[in-house]
């Protein structure tokens, strides 16, 4: 075992040099769970790659339908994440993170297989199920196992995974795909490998980390903070022992049940009502919806449009989306290194405001029909602002604020409110493209990353270093 130094004091009885954190076994579990975020990355953006050729394959032309095309899986993403929080406070994390992953191989094998639109649709909605159990349960799962002085770090690591699943879906996107000539038509695009087959194998490759991941999360252990609120509170002492020793174990758990004491063992929704709760989940909900409607996920699922409005053609755009991927990646390790470190408040207001900036500029060059590099520059910017700000913070407050009376329900409802946002940007973007332009359309987002930055100001206290049973005083 080794010592953990990592962020500020804990704000405890144990006493100092008695918490001898298990880091490796801490990192292990936290990286299975987090797999989830891999499989959401990746099946989330596989489709912005897809999209010039499955589109052809199915004959789709109407701005409405491409729009159901791409968004079609957030209504599996909305019940999935709705479910998660009932269903884990029955039968625990870690099950429900198993079934995920089932449903992410089978999902993954019927889309790259349907012959059909018809077919095509619900396939992906039952990967979007999957994606919802998986963002709302993995972050909860690993703030649960994690001590307070690196919660956030490991929290930020499901962000990291998702990432990684993204540059991997672009990455197997470029990668699969065959050069398409400049002048390339219609019709030579669909009767090509990438409109025939390749954009098959685009989604299919996704049941490979679909089955390691099923099989990864038989062999952690289930939430203590589960356990505990459920009456295993031998097991849940166990399980905190292991992570930081005995004597953190036994406080632990004290702490723990001090705050569920009053608790049955199912979470009756009414207790989300409650004035104190209610505040908090207005919170989470706001933080959730501003993380999809801030407008970066346009970026990712409607590359080939951004792109294409900068003037690249399409093989330059699927080149343009791993590098947008890799700068994904950096920055995300950015957050990992310093959430814990200036803490969660400071990160979402900087992401706030610089997204408001750089949508600005960008809505400037599309309104004059600006194009060249200084395009994906911008985009680039945006990217890597909110993977270091509102991309990972935002699940790793969402995954603490929550008492632990209501966690599983409430985290549940603020990532459906997600889900029910990403639905509406994605299903819209189409749509306030043709009929107001790029322009217009980001500097919408723009007025939505100002008023986030003000509400943030205004409502989000800080939380880094503390307990998640600290936490929940914060808000008496």
């Amino acid at each position: 075992m080794t010592i953990s130094t990592i962020g500020a004091p804990r704000e405890a009885a144990v006493p100092k040099g008695a918490e001898h954190f298990n880091t490796l076994y801490i990192y292990g579990i936290s990286a299975v769970a987090a797999l989830g975020g891999l499989l959401f990355g990746y099946d989330w953006v596989v489709i912005g790659g897809a999209k010039p050729f499955y589109e052809k394959f199915f004959h789709l032309t109407d701005p409405a339908q491409q729009g159901w095309a791409m968004s079609c899986a957030l209504v599996g993403c909305l019940f999935g994440a709705l479910v998660s929080g009932v269903l884990s406070d029955r039968f625990g994390r870690k099950r429900l993170l198993i079934a995920a992953g089932l449903v992410f191989a089978v999902s993954s094998v019927g889309t790259g297989t349907a012959p059909s639109f018809g077919v095509f649709v619900p396939w992906r909605i039952m990967g979007g199920f999957a994606i919802g159990m998986a963002s709302s349960l993995s972050p909860m799962y690993i703030a649960e196992v994690a001590p307070a002085q690196f919660r956030g770090k490991l929290v930020s690591l499901n962000q990291l995974t998702i990432v990684v699943g993204i540059l991997m879906a672009q990455l197997i996107n470029w990668l699969i795909a065959k050069p398409i000539p400049v002048n390339a038509t219609a019709l030579d695009i669909l009767n090509s490998w990438n409109g025939q087959v390749g954009w098959r194998w685009m989604f299919g490759v996704t049941a490979i980390p679909s089955v390691l991941f099923f099989i990864s999360m038989f062999l952690v252990p289930e939430s203590p903070r589960w356990l505990a609120k459920n009456g295993a509170g031998e097991r849940a002492r166990r399980v905190l022992s292991r992570i930081g020793g005995e004597p953190y174990g036994t406080q632990a758990l004290g702490e723990i049940e001090a705050t569920i004491a009053r608790d049955v063992n199912r979470v009756d929704f009414r207790m989300l009502l409650d004035g104190k709760v209610l505040k908090i989940l207005s919170v989470g909900i706001v933080l959730a919806v501003l993380q999809q409607w801030c407008g970066i996920n346009v970026i990712f699922n409607y590359a080939e449009e951004v792109f294409s409005a900068a003037g690249y053609t399409v093989s330059d755009i699927l080149f343009n989306i791993v590098v947008t991927g890799a700068v994904n990646l950096l920055f995300t390790f950015v957050a990992i290194g310093v959430v814990d470190r200036y803490g969660r408040r400071i990160l979402m207001l900087t992401g706030s405001a610089g997204l408001a900036i750089i949508y600005t500029c960008l809505g400037a060059f599309y309104y004059v029909h600006s194009h060249g590099v200084h395009m994906l520059i911008f985009v680039v910017a945006a990217i890597g602002c909110y993977a270091m700000s509102l991309a990972p913070v935002t699940w790793v407050v969402i995954s603490e604020i929550f008492p632990n009376r209501v966690r599983g329900a409430a985290v549940s409802i603020a990532v459906t409110a997600l889900w029910v946002a990403s639905f509406i940007l994605t299903y819209t973007f189409p749509i306030f493209n043709h009929v107001l332009g790029a322009a217009k359309t980001f500097w919408i987002y723009a007025a939505i990353c100002v008023a986030g930055f003000l509400f943030i100001r205004a409502r989000l206290p800080e939380t880094k270093g503390k307990t998640l049973e600290q936490i929940e005083g914060l808000w008496t």
